[in-house]
């Protein structure tokens, strides 16, 4: 196992962080057991991470209903979640909010769940995933 699919799997470092690109994580993540999903958020993220992550019809449409349904995800498979942010809004802040919280309430629940937001510049001020070889 990869230093970063065991990182990925560890529920204690579940978080919202940066990369530099996203094949390193599908690499290290294909036929593990964690729900990986790329998401493109630009434009209307609510609606886009809705679509990318198959909400419930009754999800709200709101920040408060993302938290929510980020908050039980038992119609997604896998022993964890890793969602990879191809693009999102430049005005992040309210989204990376919702997803700190989320990661908060799964690493309770001892289980993994990542926002990864992909920022090959390294502009983001989030902590890094991974350190690019």
């Amino acid at each position: 196992m990869s230093k970063l699919l065991q990182r990925l799997c560890d529920a204690k470092r579940s978080g919202v962080y940066r990369a530099g690109g996203a094949a390193a994580i599908m690499e290290a993540t294909a036929g593990s057991r964690l729900d990986v999903v790329a998401i493109d958020a630009a434009g209307n993220p609510l609606q886009k991470i809705a679509q990318a992550l198959a909400f419930p019809k009754w999800f709200g449409g709101n920040w408060d209903a993302l938290e929510d349904s980020l908050g039980d995800l038992s119609w997604r498979p896998g022993e964890g979640h890793v969602l990879v942010f191809t693009a999102y809004p430049e005005d992040n802040a309210v989204l990376v909010d919702v997803l700190r919280g989320s990661a908060q309430f799964w690493m309770q629940r001892q289980k993994p769940f990542f926002a990864v937001f992909i920022d090959p510049a390294g502009k983001l001020g989030l902590p890094q995933l991974y350190r690019d070889a």
